[in-house]
């Protein structure tokens, strides 16, 4: 699962992986500018965090960190949501790696520098994704572009186990699982 923090949008891509192959199993955004609130808006990402790791299982989480940015106020906004983002994930006991903006760049398309739009094009031919099923929302395939940069720095792990459902799960994770 890769998730790219926002207070106004945050973005997610979940991968299988299927003989050391990476497969887009879900994209999207979370859009929180409804909510005035701060406070709100927090509440809103750790559930449907939560909401993610109980319908797609994760094995691992890989976030995007914050970046160093003019306005402290906004940077402090950014690393609220990060954090509330983590907290879901440790309150599910899913492992947590933090990958820098750059390296998630450098991973997809091989510069540091490369536009949102570039990494989204990448992703849609390193996944084989139709255009037609290619996130419009940058912020989504950004989240998409932390789980693939997760994949190629963990050393592309061999097939993840297959559960049934969430019982599935929670019986063979049964120290995962909190009571």
């Amino acid at each position: 699962m890769g998730i790219d923090p926002g207070t106004q949008v945050m973005g997610y891509g979940i991968l299988k992986v299927i003989n050391n192959k990476p497969q887009m199993m879900a994209v999207g955004v979370l859009k929180m500018s409804t909510k005035d609130d701060h406070y709100l808006r927090l509440a809103q990402i750790y559930e449907r965090i939560i909401t993610l790791i109980e319908e797609y299982l994760p094995d691992e989480m890989a976030i995007e960190a914050p970046f160093y940015g003019k306005n402290v106020q906004s940077m402090l906004k950014l690393g609220r949501a990060q954090g509330v983002a983590m907290a879901a994930a440790i309150s599910r006991d899913v492992p947590i790696c933090e990958y820098a903006p750059l390296k998630i760049k450098m991973s997809i398309t091989g510069s540091g520098r490369a536009s949102k739009q570039q990494v989204s094009y990448m992703l849609q031919k390193i996944l084989k994704i139709p255009a037609d099923s290619m996130p419009k929302q940058l912020d989504a395939s950004d989240g998409l572009a932390a789980a693939l940069c997760h994949f190629y720095q963990t050393g592309m792990p061999a097939e993840t186990t297959k559960y049934k459902d969430w019982k599935d799960f929670a019986k063979k994770n049964s120290k995962r699982v909190s009571k």
